[in-house]
């Protein structure tokens, strides 16, 4: 299941995945505060870092400023900064 649909959407899923990884955060981590499988937990994080929304370090996931915008509402392109 995709976490960024073809229009630009994101699914509730990746919206989480964006407020919950304001701070460096495991993919474990976010996988158990959402309730979701460690599996799907990253596959929605490698799509949401190709789209440029996360980015990775050996510590975990943190939301970049693009990502930031789209959690706050801004659609697709568009960035509040």
């Amino acid at each position: 299941m995709a976490c960024i649909e073809s229009d630009g959407t994101l699914s509730h899923s990746a919206q989480a995945i964006l407020r919950l990884a304001e701070e460096e955060t495991p993919a474990e981590a976010l996988a158990r505060l959402l309730g979701r499988p460690l599996y799907t937990v990253r596959s929605s994080l490698r799509e949401l870092e190709a789209a440029g929304l996360v980015s990775s370090s050996a510590g975990g996931y943190t939301v970049t400023p693009a990502g930031r915008a789209r959690a706050e509402g801004a659609p697709a392109g568009e960035s509040t900064s």
